[in-house]
């Protein structure tokens, strides 16, 4: 103790011999034990010079000639409990738990029933021998619904008569309790386990004081005093892993009943939510019915959750003993606790639950870090905040109960409109030439997420990508069939760009089904489009023309060209990826004439890339290079550089074909660096593609290899099975295709002149001009079938 507190002031034997007066014989004596019954004017000289505390002066005073030194007389308790059946894994905390950094005092904090007691004592049992002097136990009985949390006199009188104090020479105050157990412990190797703690006063008297002594304390609330007065190390304690969980239920119900079910071990664990109380109470539950299925009890499990996790025995029960922890909130805490549990998605950002509780953004923090101080939340990364479905379940309940259904429901539709009004915002800002949809203001209390560029635009989107999609299947069931179909509006460009095919098939046929209960027209167009887009991309061609005639039939004889227009603009895109270029070119000449009569310069520019993609796929590379450069030069005046990036690409692929590979490369590169600039991964893939075949073309085989090589590895991210194994084949084979023929014809097909689709002839397109025809010639070098960007 005393070479503690001197090294502890920096001092040597030297030092402090100078400073109190004491021989450096005396102090190496204490310090090593050969001096082991000091008088006590020297241990006062000593404090006096380490500056000590009372209550450090009185812990070594308790060693002088008229102490408490610890005796061969005194008994040693052995008061730690046996270790709780059923314990598996915890590697990661044991090792925490063993080096502990140079604190005495660890502290194990989580929710009610994730293993905080088994862990301590399995823990304490494995290094009782590291403490030969003893070992006391107290349970604090901080979260007991039948009793108050223990008094720290009551736990410290137990400690004084388990160290052989007699009961009439106890002390009668907190004060006195504590320094005669501080003086009995001093000095001696123990370890004092104060388990189920409610709070730091509770702890803080039963500390030994000595560094010779280890704490162990257990609590559902984080500690914060202990951490921050005493250095305690403190330990969160989660869920188990995938293969704890299997080795929990292995260690009650045998190896060979779970490999007899394996799904449905799978599911239990999956049910459970790798909670070990969870998984404790239906393993107890198996093991007295060895008849009884697995499937059974997970069947059980996925109809009643939590519900079916309770039990007479509150201390075996999931609801009874997390509820405890409920009970101890105040009525705010509650209310902010109940709102975040019927939150859509697997957690929420600190702006969606200033929305959601309708809280000022300080009042609202301290809120949250109360409830996470009280094991009811995690807070995650970059301000966002969880809770165990468990946890959830308990949460809704308690929305039930304690929320009037009108309040509840404010508070979703707010969440809503948070949602969608940041989100509709961030596909303004991604595609700012887009046709945009209407959206009445946001109601009171809600605050749209401020998004200044691309870059936080996309980071927002993936943040809360899991909690948009569980918002629109939220909406659906309240009936906000508004919010369900301008939401999957709203995350259209961004599913796009990340190429989440199954999810935006999902969203846009859900926002259908809304569009078709309000029987809105426009809205009924815009989902059309939108989920022939979604299927046209997911290689469903035909399905997704038959919602554009649809949508065509609709868009006709409403007085409103630029809804027709953007449905030929998609028919043009969707005919593309079909390989039907001739058709598609067509719809792109209506959607050009459109847009050029609405004098519409945004989507003229899209336009103008679409005619002059299929005139190139078609064979007329000269009138294609008209149009792109058209193009190219709105697009540079907009600054749209996403729309750019796809006429470079157009580009690109017109050089390649004319024999200009240098050319070809240059344009394709710089297409690749706007696609990585705005996060478009779906065009990058094709484009990166494209790129390989001048390269191979100039004999540049590395660089052909090593763009292919990333292409690939986009489409298999991106799911896009097909072109993955595509380009595969061809690395394999390395049948690089040669380049395309320069020569070029402008003659009119008669069957484009036979639909009236043909435009008058001329020596060039004027600027802004429809094509001047359709090309007889089609590309004979490598046939891609990505067409531009949809509108």
């Amino acid at each position: 103790m005393l070479k503690h507190f001197r090294l502890r002031a920096g001092l040597t034997q030297e030092e402090l011999a100078a400073r109190s007066g004491v021989s450096i014989r005396t102090i190496r004596g204490l310090e090593t034990g050969a001096r082991s019954n000091p008088r006590r004017a020297s241990l006062r000289q000593l404090a006096d010079a380490l500056e000590l505390t009372p209550h450090e002066r009185e812990q070594l005073a308790g060693l002088g000639s008229t102490g408490a030194s610890p005796s061969s007389t005194q008994p040693t308790p052995r008061q730690l409990p046996s270790p709780l059946p059923g314990f598996a894994g915890r590697d990661a905390e044991l090792t925490e738990l063993d080096g502990a950094g140079d604190s005495e005092i660890r502290v194990v904090v989580g929710a009610g029933g994730i293993g905080k007691t088994w862990l301590a004592l399995h823990w304490a049992n494995t290094q009782a021998a590291r403490f030969p002097d003893g070992q006391l136990f107290v349970d604090l009985q901080g979260f007991n619904p039948d009793h108050d949390p223990l008094d720290p006199s009551t736990a410290v009188r137990g400690f004084l008569d388990a160290l052989g104090v007699d009961a009439a020479s106890m002390p009668t105050t907190l004060d006195g309790l504590v320094a005669r157990y501080r003086s009995l412990v001093a000095g001696r190797r123990m370890l004092i386990v104060l388990d189920n703690a409610a709070t730091a006063d509770q702890v803080i008297p039963l500390l030994p004081g000595t560094p010779t002594c280890t704490v162990l304390a257990t609590s559902r609330k984080t500690l914060t005093a202990l951490v921050l007065r005493h250095g305690a190390y403190h330990l969160p304690l989660g869920t188990l892993d995938e293969d704890d969980a299997h080795r929990l239920l292995s260690l009650r119900l045998g190896e060979q009943r779970l490999a007899a079910e394996p799904d449905a071990v799978a599911q239990l664990i999956a049910l459970c939510g790798r909670y070990p109380l969870a998984l404790a109470i239906v393993a107890g539950r198996a093991q007295t019915r060895p008849r009884i299925p697995l499937a059974e009890f997970a069947a059980e499990l996925r109809e009643y959750g939590v519900t079916a996790l309770d039990d007479d025995d509150p201390a075996a029960s999931v609801p009874s003993v997390l509820s405890w922890s409920i009970r101890a909130l105040t009525t705010a805490q509650r209310t902010v606790f109940a709102l975040l549990g019927t939150a859509p998605g697997p957690d929420i950002s600190l702006p969606a639950a200033i929305t959601l509780t309708d809280l000022p953004p300080p009042r609202l923090r301290k809120v949250l870090r109360e409830l996470e101080e009280s094991s009811l939340i995690d807070r995650q990364p970059a301000d966002r905040y969880s809770m165990h479905d468990l946890v959830r379940e308990l949460a809704i309940e308690q929305a039930g109960h304690s929320l009037p259904a009108d309040d509840r429901e404010a508070a979703s539709r707010r969440l809503a409109e948070f949602y969608l009004h940041t989100a509709f915002a961030g596909d303004r800002r991604l595609a700012p030439k887009r046709h945009p949809i209407s959206l009445p203001p946001p109601r009171r209390g809600v605050v749209p997420v401020a998004l200044p560029d691309d870059g936080v635009v996309m980071a927002w989107f993936a943040a809360e990508h899991a909690c948009l999609l569980a918002v629109q299947r939220a909406a659906v069931t309240a009936g906000w069939d508004d919010v369900v179909w301008q939401l999957a509006w709203s995350v259209n460009r961004f599913h796009y760009r990340r190429s989440y095919l199954v999810d935006d098939i999902a969203v846009t046929e859900l926002a259908l089904a809304a569009a078709e209960r309000l029987d809105d027209t426009s809205a009924l167009v815009e989902t059309r489009r939108l989920v022939a887009l979604a299927l046209a991309r997911d290689g469903q061609p035909e399905a997704a023309l038959d919602h554009l005639r649809q949508a065509l039939a609709l868009a006709e004889g409403r007085g409103r060209p630029e809804e027709l227009a953007n449905v030929h603009q998609m028919f043009t895109y969707v005919l593309g990826r079909a390989g039907q270029d001739q058709q598609a070119y067509r719809h792109a000449v209506q959607a050009l004439r459109i847009y050029q009569d609405l004098r519409t310069v945004q989507w003229e520019a899209d336009a103008l890339n679409s005619v002059g993609w299929y005139a190139a796929k078609l064979g007329d590379f000269d009138q294609a290079w008209e149009y792109c450069q058209q193009a190219l030069t709105l697009q540079r005046r907009l600054h749209d550089e996403d729309s750019e990036a796809v006429v470079l690409d157009s580009l690109g692929y017109i050089d390649h074909h004319l024999g200009r590979h240098a050319d070809a490369i240059a344009h394709y590169r710089q297409s690749v660096a706007l696609l990585r600039a705005v996060g478009d991964l779906y065009q990058l893939a094709s484009t990166l593609e494209a790129l390989g075949h001048p390269h191979h073309a100039l004999n540049q085989l590395a660089d052909a290899h090593a763009v292919w090589g990333e292409a690939i590895e986009l489409y298999q991210a991106q799911h896009r099975n097909e072109e993955a194994e595509r380009l595969r084949r061809h690395l394999r084979t390395d049948d690089a295709t040669v380049p395309a023929r320069s020569a070029k014809t402008r003659s009119r097909p008669a069957e484009l002149a036979a639909s009236g689709s043909a435009l008058p002839t001329g020596s060039a397109p004027a600027p802004g001009s429809p094509p001047a025809g359709t090309p007889r010639r089609r590309a004979t070098s490598h046939r891609r079938r990505r067409p531009p960007t949809p509108p």
